[in-house]
């Protein structure tokens, strides 16, 4: 019954993808399940670190207003004030250690493939949210954690010590993972997992260690000018879009550090108010990256001195604003061989290292737990797929969610057994 109720989960997630910061449907539904097998639910507003909060520009009426149409739990959402994302506890009343999982419910905003190909599309459950799409298999990990919910909340009479499962919201862009790690709810955490599914592996296969997860600072950049008439009077005017050119086109050319792997990525960039208006504003969005913290440093100083170099160009002014950031993730080397002994019982074929090659912001939570004496580590879950992370076909073989919780509870019962 456990995959029937997985792919189940994992399908209505699937169909009503909520982009980062506005997850009030999935929300409101790990709510419901979690408080309806006696876990205590603390939600967003209370868990998060509101200063920390990144690159978060929405309107929540009216994003409740779709989640209440798209079949959220009314007296949950209630209760959701301004911030996504929850944590459930599971006291077994018990004395013994604390531990954590972490799971990611936003969706990437890719518009979703409707090709007749596409299982999703196929089978009736492709994204109803146009522009927002499950491309990241979050809605595996999210149907991982509530069927994980499950089990453990039936054996509770069999453990000790307490669980905690964190719920993330946008992980997306790299978001919302510093404002939960400074939250407050890690701090009596002895040891947390985090995992992905699909990324370098396949089905049946689990990276124990993944390598080389990638330093990134996400930011906006905002040149503000003076508009002018472009034909009667263009001396007038100060020129936000050209800056923003001009600073877009010597951003991809940052000399790469000698050191390590560097990169640069402008995603965005929007100006200008018609075709004969000098443009008085102007937005750029982009993302440096670094294999370690100071070469992801030595990237953005670079993006800083081009910013102000281009704005002094073209007489506009500039912001700057960090909209998400990433650090390195190292295991905890005491977990490995555990792990791996695990994995191999439960049939899973192990492979000890694996590049990662992406940014992950689950780095803080996993840095705060070590930093306190706490083991921690992120696990890949392998996965066939039928197309790339964040491609608009996107899918991955529903099978693996069961292995994933039949990991993840195996080792709660190896550490909180009576």
């Amino acid at each position: 019954m456990s995959l029937a109720n997985l792919i189940q989960w994992r399908r209505d997630l699937h169909q009503y993808p909520e982009a980062a910061w506005k997850e009030f449907r999935t929300t409101s539904l790990i709510a419901n399940h979690l408080s309806s097998l006696g876990y205590d639910v603390v939600l967003g507003d209370a868990l998060l670190a509101n200063s920390l909060v990144m690159g978060r520009e929405i309107d929540v009426a009216a994003e409740k207003a779709r989640a209440l149409q798209q079949g959220a739990d009314p007296g949950w959402l209630a209760q959701i004030d301004e911030l996504t994302g929850l944590m459930g506890v599971l006291d077994t009343g018990r004395p013994g250690p604390t531990l954590a999982f972490r799971f990611d419910i936003d969706a990437v905003e890719v518009e979703e493939s409707q090709h007749g190909e596409h299982l999703p599309a196929k089978e009736g459950f492709a994204s109803c949210n146009s522009g927002w799409m499950h491309a990241c298999a979050h809605d595996g990990h999210t149907a991982i954690g509530l069927e994980l919910a499950r089990r453990l909340a039936a054996a509770r009479d069999q453990l000790c010590g307490r669980i905690k499962l964190f719920f993330q919201p946008a992980e997306e862009g790299c978001r919302g993972g510093k404002a939960l790690a400074a939250g407050g709810a890690l701090a009596d955490v002895d040891a947390l997992l985090s995992l992905h599914i699909g990324i370098h592996a396949g089905s049946g296969e689990l990276v124990i260690n993944p390598t080389d997860f990638l330093c990134s600072t996400k930011f906006d950049v905002h040149f503000m000018g003076t508009p002018a008439h472009a034909g009667l009077e263009p001396n007038a005017g100060a020129n936000a879009l050209a800056a923003a050119c001009m600073a877009t086109t010597a951003l991809l050319g940052i000399a790469r550090h000698r050191d390590g792997m560097t990169r640069i990525n402008v995603g965005q960039l929007q100006a200008g108010s018609g075709r004969n208006v000098i443009p008085a504003h102007a937005e750029l969005k982009g993302e440096t990256r670094g294999a370690d913290a100071a070469l992801n440093d030595y990237m953005f100083a670079q993006v800083q001195r081009i910013v102000e170099g281009a704005a002094l160009t073209y007489g506009v002014t500039f912001r700057i604003l960090r909209q998400g950031e990433a650090i390195g993730l190292d295991n905890s080397p005491s977990l490995l061989s555990e792990l791996t002994h695990l994995a191999k019982t439960q049939g899973l074929t192990t492979i000890q290292s694996r590049r990662f090659g992406a940014s992950e912001d689950a780095g803080f939570l996993i840095a705060q737990v070590q930093q306190q004496g706490g083991e921690a580590a992120y696990l890949v879950l392998g996965a066939d797929l039928a197309a790339p992370h964040h491609h608009s076909a996107f899918d991955f073989d529903e099978q693996v969610m069961l292995k994933g919780v039949d990991l993840l509870e195996g080792w709660v019962h190896a550490r909180l057994a009576r």
